[in-house]
């Protein structure tokens, strides 16, 4: 029986990975890039990387696809464009992009560390309204894990 980890090991020996200032570097110098993020929507509300896409891996293969209702046409016209996932310690992003190597994506790539790399190298993240998220804070969020995502800034309230 495998384990979480070694799911991981074995697409680390397939993916390519890239740290966030790389990741950074190739926005800047190349508008195609697409950034795919497959958190889950309330991660992605509370802070992720400026002109990021959401497809969150628990849709993802049907996102890739057009028969299906969560298809994407973005991200199914973008089999032969650089693509870089990411998600907050970048696990997920390497199961995800080893999935999409699968079904035929040719230049995908995961964002080594994640979010949690790109807040320590601080770069910035937004929030759902765009502005830029403290760099504290975010490190608190990442610090209490996926369900404080849910919470209100004010940690007293849940967001519907």
């Amino acid at each position: 029986m495998k384990k979480f980890a070694d799911l991981v090991a074995e697409a680390r020996q397939q993916v390519d990975e890239l740290f966030p200032w790389h990741v950074d570097e190739r926005m800047q110098a190349d508008e195609n890039v697409l950034l795919l993020d497959i958190r889950e929507e309330c991660e992605f509300s509370a802070y992720h990387v400026a002109h990021s896409m959401l497809v969150p891996r628990g849709i993802l293969e049907t996102a890739c696809e057009e028969e299906y209702e969560d298809a994407v046409p973005e991200l199914i016209a973008a089999r032969e464009r650089e693509i870089i996932l990411i998600c907050r310690s970048g696990n997920r992003s390497l199961l995800a992009a080893q999935t999409m190597q699968i079904m035929g994506y040719r230049n995908v790539k995961s964002m080594q560390t994640g979010l949690r790399g790109w807040n320590d190298y601080e770069l910035p993240l937004r929030n759902a309204q765009q502005q830029i998220v403290d760099p504290d804070e975010v490190e608190e969020m990442l610090n209490a894990g996926f369900c404080s995502q849910l919470m209100h800034p004010d940690r007293r309230t849940i967001i519907d």
